[in-house]
């Protein structure tokens, strides 16, 4: 058992401990038969979105409304972040109490404290209270991020290098990334979107994997239509995610595994897609050519240097052999996992300009503002979001089109980015 996991144990029995003493406090003044069927109604809640969570997988949400999956997990989100909340705000009163317990231990005290303040509320009663209110916005707050989950957002990008070949200044990148068909429950939400990607009228298209969340059957018939009016003048170029390999669903064989990979490879050339596996093409425009580098899935360090549930698929020095040798001053490495930007990318292939990247989602959860930017996620990966620069190499970490687990985004919007090459 590791430190890790004891650490998330402790934090998990802490939140339940704690949010039980709000609720107790709450209903305190409640008549004695509405108290006990709140604090009833509260048990059979934690038990039933909590532990649930842990048979999630196993159900067959294909017999459910969808609606019913998107909710139950919206709630259990937000009960689980709220308690956490609860933790963190009582935990620090708690520490606050022992202080006054051990200053007034330590030095004499000419008056009886009090922590009431002419007519406000015990510090301790605010604090309580405060807890309460932020546990429900923070399940309100799950709630109202499943409004958001078609909401897309186009950033624009300008990446500016002396290597980028006359006929390829101004190009227009359209970066998707992230799809997770299997999540989606609006054709025509999801149509809208393809269709803001073509009216910006790209030259080329970046899709950078997870076209779905485990099997490729997830795309279907109608899905594959609306994925394949992706179309540019330069193509559409395309390279696997960790939940395109089918790792985290449970096959009756290797042989299906094996089965449901050799789908989804065909899928993408179906839609019209050029797949890259392990491999790189050139790009020319008037004469001039740029290079596009695709590798399967590569964790690299992983999450802060582990590689976690992620697999090793990809084989960078394969897909980059050859190209040092042809015309292509300026390179595009699609990489689904960020994290091997740092691994391998800015240490042993320097003149690779651009590497694409998604994966992290931004977590789908976190705060963008002009002076901040933060989520959760940053405390696995150090690059999660947005343009990162080292040394005159580029890396771009698309937020994502699509959504998983949380059917929503809160404070971190789907993605559509366009970069523009000067």
């Amino acid at each position: 058992m590791s430190w890790k996991f004891l650490v998330l144990l402790l934090i998990l029995v802490l939140a339940e401990f704690y949010s039980f003493l709000i609720m107790r406090s709450a209903v305190r003044k409640f008549p004695r038969a509405a108290a006990m069927a709140t604090m009833a109604l509260y048990v059979v809640m934690t038990v039933f979105l909590e532990g649930g969570m842990f048979f999630f997988r196993k159900i067959d949400w294909t017999q459910y409304p969808t609606i019913l999956r998107n909710v139950y997990i919206a709630l259990s989100f937000g009960l689980v972040v709220g308690k956490v909340l609860v933790v963190v705000l009582l935990l620090l009163n708690d520490l606050r109490r022992i202080g006054i317990w051990v200053y007034n231990k330590i030095v004499p005290k000419k008056d009886e404290i009090d922590e009431r303040t002419g007519d406000l509320m015990p510090r301790s009663v605010f604090i309580m209270r405060a807890a309460l209110i932020t546990a429900g916005v923070s399940l309100g707050g799950f709630i109202y991020g499943m409004g958001n989950r078609y909401k897309y957002i186009v950033r624009r990008v300008r990446i500016t290098s002396p290597k980028v070949p006359p006929a390829f200044k101004g190009l227009k990148i359209v970066q998707i990334s992230d799809i997770h068909t299997g999540s989606f429950d609006n054709h025509e939400a999801v149509a809208s979107g393809i269709q803001r990607i073509l009216d910006l009228k790209p030259d080329v298209i970046f899709f950078t994997g997870d076209l779905v969340n485990d099997r490729t059957i997830e795309v279907d018939s109608q899905y594959k239509e609306i994925y394949s009016r992706l179309k540019a003048p330069l193509g559409v170029y395309s390279t696997l995610g960790n939940h395109d390999y089918g790792d985290y669903a449970q096959w009756p064989n290797l042989e299906a595994k094996a089965k449901n990979l050799q789908d989804i490879i065909q899928l993408h050339a179906d839609m019209g897609w050029r797949l890259l596996m392990d491999e790189h093409v050139l790009l020319e425009r008037g004469g001039d050519s740029i290079g596009v580098i695709g590798v399967q899935n590569i964790p690299g360090a992983g999450v802060r240097g582990m590689n976690g549930p992620f697999h090793m698929y990809g084989d960078m020095a394969k897909a980059y052999t050859g190209i040092e040798t042809k015309n292509a001053p300026f390179k595009i490495l699609l990489s689904h996992d960020p994290s091997h930007w740092d691994a391998e990318v800015i240490e042993k292939y320097k003149d690779v300009d651009l590497t694409l990247s998604g994966h992290t989602h931004g977590m789908q959860f976190g705060v963008e503002l002009p002076w901040m930017k933060w989520s959760p996620i940053q405390y696995m990966y150090k690059n999660w979001a947005g343009l990162y620069t080292e040394n005159n190499q580029h890396l771009y970490v698309n937020r994502g089109f699509g959504f998983l687990g949380y059917p929503g985004r809160l404070g971190i919007m789907p993605e559509i980015t366009l970069i523009e090459l000067a």
